[in-house]
């Protein structure tokens, strides 16, 4: 249990008391009640909003009804005051002890401190990456893999059931050129001299895939038409990208639960029974779309399409499921995928790149209407990485086959930059990322700045026992004072943060606290530069030594837990 939940169940006995007395209205929705830390530190520890959020259904003034919540709660053990603060907020100010009480915590729940139940396991499917397998992953892939990936490991770690899923992409225009393009290498396995056309996959990824072709069916599909080799060399070769696919997401310590197969969909009948499904009730019909806005093009012509009523769940136009030839559109596709996702899952999730933006509304859509609104999916949009080098542009293109493979980054970087780097904005703020700032040893390089804090910690114990320094076995934590205790206060926010990021589907919210904490102990740390008695080491004081490696392994458990939830190693020397 957090300390700030601990403080709001404390709270909710105080309103059950006063209820129960009659001073305040039984069954007021207390739903807006919150308790947390003040936006000014200054304020206190604990900021309350109850008299603020209840006073219209207490039929009372905000203030006065935060008048009678203070004595109370200042009866609580732990609370050193209680100020009534504006027109009735209420601001608590904790003990010393109460924070010291907050770092044993911290040691004594080790790797499970932050762990939450706040899923209640409820079912939630993280689907990511999902990149066509036409190649291997490249940096356009990266960061919505990673996001993806840390999303699902903090889902896991505030008690959700995570399923990790891969929507392989394996039924459309693109996996046809696949296969033209591996037949092509596939000639040139048999020692045929080829030109790969414009349009076709010029990467030399490919020539494994020829050449095992080659290997197994020799010349038989050399001169034969493509309707006889098309679908063999189109799964042959999906096969062989998405075992080159997952060995590059290994790299990033990525590992999928789930791989659905498009193609698979559509063979099994799955497409056509979710619309079907929504044939019967009424929400697809046979229509003619509006002509484009704007400027029309000149080959358009009105043409009778079978339609999803969208704009009946918030979509801005009815979506085109069939084509007039009777074939389905992607998105009748993805509609049923989702539908397949929804049957197990009490919520999904969609990590996209922000070139699908424009999707967005259709899905959830068709969603809401084949769940009756009962499976939220929420989609997250993943803007573009800009790769640099030293402020350059490091230009990449997949067509060309001239591209910066995701397997190449971490080769140069570390897996540990590249999960890290990722994740230090909002996905949906575009990022920069300079190869030669990335690996940078300083406090502006955020992944470097965090481990060398932990590193820093880890130094610690080598130190004490290389100078031989006998420590007693139980930290007195009393000799703590105020500038070392407001740290243990800055690592007490990781359980909340936690559950806020998880709610928030937002991972990106751990990083930015790690380097806050990690800011945190280095100036606390960097004291000792200028004060040699604000060392964390003082050989001739064994007592205050043994308080703040106490204090220094909490904080260190604190990060570590942090960047394991990201995927990102502890380092202990740097």
């Amino acid at each position: 249990m957090t300390l700030y939940r601990h403080f709001a169940e404390q709270l909710s006995s105080i309103l059950d008391a006063l209820e129960s007395k009659g001073q305040l209205p039984a069954g007021m929705d207390r739903s807006r009640v919150a308790v947390e830390p003040p936006r000014d530190p200054t304020h206190g520890d604990l900021a309350i909003n109850a008299a603020m959020v209840l006073a219209k259904a207490a039929k009372k003034a905000p203030r006065a009804l935060a008048e009678m919540l203070v004595a109370p709660l200042s009866a609580l053990e732990g609370v050193a005051s209680v100020e009534i603060a504006g027109p009735g907020f209420i601001n608590l100010r904790l003990t010393d002890d109460c924070w010291r009480q907050e770092l044993q915590n911290i040691l004594a729940q080790g790797n499970a401190y932050g762990r939450s139940d706040t899923g209640k396991d409820i079912r939630v499917n993280v689907e990511y990456v999902s990149a066509n397998p036409t190649g291997p992953m490249h940096m356009g892939h990266c960061r919505g893999a990673v996001v993806g990936d840390a999303l699902a490991s903090l889902l896991g770690f505030a008690g959700y059931q995570v399923t990790r899923e891969y929507y392989i992409n394996d039924a459309g225009q693109q996996v046809q050129t696949l296969a033209r393009s591996a037949h092509l290498r596939y000639r040139e396995a048999l020692g045929e001299n080829i030109t790969i056309p414009e349009g076709l996959y010029p990467g030399e990824y490919l020539i494994a895939v020829g050449k095992k072709l080659a290997e197994k069916y020799g010349d038989r599909y050399v001169d034969a038409p493509e309707s006889e080799w098309l679908v063999l060399f189109r799964e042959t070769a999906v096969d062989a990208m998405m075992d080159m696919i997952r060995a590059d997401l290994a790299l990033l310590g990525i590992h999928h639960d789930k791989f659905t197969s498009e193609a698979a969909l559509h063979k099994a009948g799955i497409v056509q029974k979710a619309l079907d499904k929504l044939e019967k009730e009424g929400l697809i019909y046979k229509g003619i779309l509006e002509a484009p806005k704007g400027e029309t093009p000149d080959d358009w012509e009105p043409v009778e399409l079978t339609l999803f009523r969208a704009t009946k769940f918030g979509d801005d136009s009815d979506r085109p499921v069939q084509k007039s030839d009777g074939s389905y559109t992607y998105f009748g596709a993805d509609l049923a995928y989702h539908a397949e996702k929804a049957a197990t899952a009490d919520q999904l999730v969609d990590i996209w790149g922000a070139d699908h933006a424009g999707t967005v509304k259709r899905i959830k859509a068709a969603v809401a209407a084949l769940t009756q609104n009962k499976v939220p999916l929420d989609v997250k949009l993943v803007q573009m990485v800009h790769l640099l080098r030293g402020g350059e542009p490091v230009k990449m293109s997949k067509r060309s086959g001239n591209f910066v493979t995701l397997a190449d980054v971490v080769s140069e970087v570390g897996r540990d930059v590249v999960r890290f780097s990722m994740l230090t904005r909002k996905a949906d703020a575009q990022m920069d990322f300079d190869f030669e700032k990335v690996v940078e040893a300083s406090k502006d390089n955020p992944v470097f700045y965090v481990q060398y804090a932990h590193a820093r910690i880890h130094s610690l114990h080598r130190r004490a026992e290389a100078e031989s320094l006998t420590l007693p076995v139980k930290a007195d934590l009393t000799l703590l004072d105020k500038d070392e205790l407001a740290l243990v206060q800055q690592a007490a926010q990781f359980p909340r943060l936690i559950e806020a990021a998880a709610v928030a589907h937002e991972p990106h919210r751990i990083a930015f606290y790690l380097f806050t904490l990690s800011a945190d102990f280095h100036s606390l740390w960097n004291k000792g530069n200028d004060n040699p008695d604000r060392r964390f080491l003082l050989p001739d004081q064994p007592e205050k030594t043994a308080a703040r490696l106490a204090l220094a392994d909490a904080i260190g458990q604190v990060i570590r837990n942090g960047l394991g939830v990201l995927g990102v190693s502890a380092a202990e020397e740097m």
